[in-house]
């Protein structure tokens, strides 16, 4: 062959193999495959959360979110896998308060730290609420205050675990109050609200939506909510702020990816979640609403900033704890 017919011919297979290239990257557009969604707790509270948003971002995404449920310790079991996870953008996990920022700081074991993700977005805001029964002696929280004053550690309240977000709220608001309560933790926010609605503790630290039922049928009673404001769905209950209590958490519920996630998979997935609450914003808030829950839309920086807040305020409590 001739030299110059040679060269021709190197040319344009390079032409046509960077064709092929670019075509097979474009094929490759992320996400080209399904996307795992980590839940790091039992099925019935993150998962619900999210659920109204995730079920549809297949419609924006062409790709399915699949929940991959890893329950254990507080939420480290699933934030731990999550963590250690390709940084790649198809494995996310529901995180909220509990597992990224009060696990890793009440227990220097686990090989994350709030820092180890990437905030994409959130997308819900539940509520944590002190509850008792309808039947209880005491009808406000003021009153179960004066009662734990007057027996130290008589008074009992449940929570979901040892050391996670519910129990450490109460501490930080027990001793704020200058009551001691003694802590009975259980496996999960079931068991932890039967053993109330059984009389086996006087008072429970709970996320909502194990609760609605119960404090729809009103068996149970709603003392104080956690939040900075009022919740839509029981408006009537107040904040430990409102009550006189330093004490403001608001718990939201969302997306993050491991750190080092590129930042273009990561503003892909927070464009596709703002149209699918453009899309689908009324059915989704109805369905949040059936919880106990409201949509909160925040973008990565808002909700990184988010984090920061509640990893200040936890760090802060768990010194006053000692």
């Amino acid at each position: 062959m001739h030299k110059r017919t040679f060269l021709s011919s190197m040319a344009a297979g390079a032409l046509a193999a960077g064709g092929f290239a670019r075509e097979a990257l474009a094929q490759q557009a992320y996400p080209s495959r399904p996307i795992q969604l980590v839940i790091p707790f039992a099925p019935g509270d993150t998962d619900a959360m999210l659920r109204p948003v995730s079920e549809k971002l297949i419609e924006v995404l062409g790709q399915p979110v699949v929940l991959n449920y890893r329950a254990g310790a507080g939420g480290a079991v699933g934030a731990g896998f999550t963590a250690a996870a390709p940084a790649d953008g198809y494995t996310l996990v529901g995180s909220s308060p509990g597992s990224l920022v009060v696990v890793p700081l009440a227990n220097k074991d686990v090989k994350y730290a709030t820092d180890s993700f990437v905030p994409v977005a959130s997308i819900s805001e539940g509520g944590l609420m002190l509850v008792a029964q309808a039947a209880a002696p005491f009808k406000s929280l003021r009153e179960l205050v004066d009662a734990a004053r007057k027996a130290p550690g008589e008074v009992t309240f449940s929570t979901s675990g040892p050391m996670g977000i519910t129990h450490l709220l109460t501490e930080i608001f027990a001793r704020e109050a200058g009551a001691k309560l003694s802590h009975i933790p259980f496996q999960g926010s079931g068991p932890a609200l039967t053993a109330l609605l059984g009389g086996h503790v006087a008072m429970s630290a709970t996320a909502i939506a194990p609760a609605q039922s119960h404090l729809k049928s009103g068996t149970l009673r709603a003392l104080a909510v956690f939040g900075s404001s009022r919740l839509k769905a029981f408006p009537e209950v107040p904040t430990l702020r409102e009550l006189g209590y330093n004490l403001g958490s608001p718990t939201l519920y969302g997306l993050c990816a491991p750190k080092g996630t590129p930042r273009e998979v990561v503003d892909t997935l927070w464009g596709a979640i703002r149209k699918t609450v453009d899309r689908h914003g009324e059915a989704i808030g109805a369905t949040l609403a059936t919880l106990g829950a409201e949509t909160r839309l925040l973008g990565p920086a808002e909700y990184g900033a988010y984090l920061r807040e509640q990893q200040a305020l936890f760090a802060a409590g768990l010194k006053s704890l000692g």
